[in-house]
């Protein structure tokens, strides 16, 4: 039996300020769930392919793909680094990605 490809995203890091970035139709967007997903290897690779033209216009470092899964719409990592780097700095709770999420977790109350 053949294994299934596993479905991916592409991530990196910005040069401006370090921020976590995700590859999205051509740009990168901050967001985990604005991610684009790739199904297949040869989408993956001609889209980290693309990826490149920002590490030599200096715009990112180290675009590479990671895998993701689809839950009820949302993207998921599926490693713990990944995971990690998609809720911001661990250490600054009150900053970044992280403060965002307590924000709107705490906003119906």
């Amino acid at each position: 039996m053949a294994a299934t490809p596993s479905t991916q995203a592409i991530t990196a890091n910005r040069l401006r300020d370090g921020d976590v970035v995700y590859w999205r139709d051509g740009t990168w967007a901050e967001a985990l769930s604005e991610a684009q997903v790739f199904e297949t290897k040869s989408g993956a690779d001609a889209a980290l392919k693309a990826a490149e033209k920002f590490v030599a216009a200096r715009f990112v470092v180290n675009p590479y793909l990671f895998p993701v899964r689809v839950e009820n719409g949302r993207v998921r990592p599926t490693e713990e680094r990944e995971i990690v780097r998609s809720e911001g700095p661990s250490v600054r709770r009150d900053l970044g990605k992280q403060a965002a999420t307590a924000r709107s977790a705490n906003s119906h109350v």
